[in-house]
């Protein structure tokens, strides 16, 4: 089965850096934006700060993974991030959170102090699972209000994607991710 699925896959992903460039990067972009011209003002105490997500060593790169079994990771053919999957994921929850809510969103290097609700957390996976057939996003986030109180939770959406090629692949993480950070900010509310 493996040796199938590796057989499957060899014309999409690549273990190696490939020589050309590719036509396009991808990034990610909020299904619901902020209106154009919003404005919020608020005390930091009160304000949603947002730190950049950690995350493993196989999304410390602008390349998409592929989890081809439980131990074996290559990278999808062609396809490169804009950015850091981290720091696109951090700006799309802050994006989404504030098109949903009435929150002040500040990215932690934005704020002045720590005194508002801080979300942190770790992005676990953010790319194609080859055995399910899946775009993948998991986020574990922590919340930490200013009064003490931490909360975790665990997010998770798939989206199933057709073939392994890069644009398709990049929709599909857009999907999946876009489906995360609005149960983010459903979470952080208001």
């Amino acid at each position: 089965m493996a040796t199938g699925l590796a057989l499957l896959l060899s014309g999409c992903v690549s273990l190696g850096a490939s020589g050309d460039p590719p036509e396009a990067l991808l990034t990610l972009s909020a299904n619901e934006p902020l209106a154009r011209d919003s404005a919020r003002d608020a005390t930091t105490s009160r304000a949603l700060i947002v730190s950049l997500p950690k995350a493993p060593r196989s999304l410390d790169t602008n390349r998409v993974p592929v989890q081809v079994d439980d131990t074996s990771i290559a990278y999808v053919e062609q396809a490169l991030w804009v950015d850091r999957p981290t720091r696109l994921f951090q700006s799309l929850v802050m994006e989404t959170v504030r098109a949903r809510t009435d929150r002040l969103v500040l990215a932690i290097e934005d704020a002045q102090s720590r005194e508002g609700t801080i979300l942190s957390g770790e992005l676990v996976n953010f790319g194609y699972d080859a055995r399910s057939g899946d775009a993948v996003v998991t986020y574990d986030a922590v919340r930490r209000e200013r009064s003490g109180e931490v909360s975790t939770r665990r997010f998770e959406e798939r989206e199933p994607v057709g073939n392994v090629e890069a644009a398709i692949v990049g929709q599909a993480l857009n999907s999946a991710a876009n489906r995360v950070a609005i149960a983010i900010a459903n979470w952080v509310g208001d």
